[in-house]
């Protein structure tokens, strides 16, 4: 079982409100390529995974990206400090006030709710690993998106770092990739 550290793998501390980047910054929270989805699919794919070595590296980074999960939020929450209606109705949010008030709610930079068919768990050790690696290139791409959107430093330290870590994830799957190909991958030509 896991236990809970109560501090964020990075600290984060925004000075300045910007709901139009929260507004973009909450896709990885419930976006397709964000860290709910991420979190989600390797939790779940550990479970076919032919050995533990397999169920550790998804297990620990799955239990990253919560981690991940919380910071993502706590860059919203920061971003969308005591707000008021005028800058809710400024930034073009006021159908998500409509719904969620000022909470955080999993959606997508266009205000698409959080789908779990972004999971992607086949059960096939090769073909799950090698989803994995994309979502982690698929996340990187997304931080260097967002990062182009800012230039304040509080924003921008905290998306490099998680950015970072995109990058050694796909690493260390990109490792266990070449391992899995070796041992269950048998093409029939």
């Amino acid at each position: 079982m896991w236990i809970y550290s109560k501090k964020l793998q990075y600290p984060i501390a925004i000075k300045n409100k910007d709901l139009t980047m929260a507004k973009y910054i909450i896709t990885q929270f419930g976006g397709p390529n964000g860290e709910l989805a991420a979190s989600q699919r390797y939790l779940a794919q550990r479970y076919t995974m032919p050995d533990d070595q397999g169920k550790a590296l998804l297990t620990d980074i799955g239990t990253e990206k919560l981690a991940h999960m919380e910071m993502i939020c706590t860059i919203v929450y920061q971003l969308t400090s005591d707000v008021s209606i005028e800058e809710i109705k400024a930034a073009g949010l006021q159908s998500y006030y409509t719904d969620h008030g000022c909470g955080l709610f999993p959606v997508d930079a266009s205000g698409t709710p959080f789908n779990a068919i972004c999971f992607a768990s086949m059960g096939d050790p090769v073909a799950d690993i090698a989803e994995s690696m994309a979502a982690e290139q698929k996340a990187r791409a997304t931080y260097e998106n967002l990062m182009d959107q800012t230039e304040d430093p509080d924003v921008l330290a905290p998306l490099s770092f998680l950015r970072q870590r995109e990058i050694v994830h796909y690493q260390r799957f990109a490792e266990l990739f070449e391992v899995y190909k070796a041992k269950y991958y048998q093409p029939d030509c």
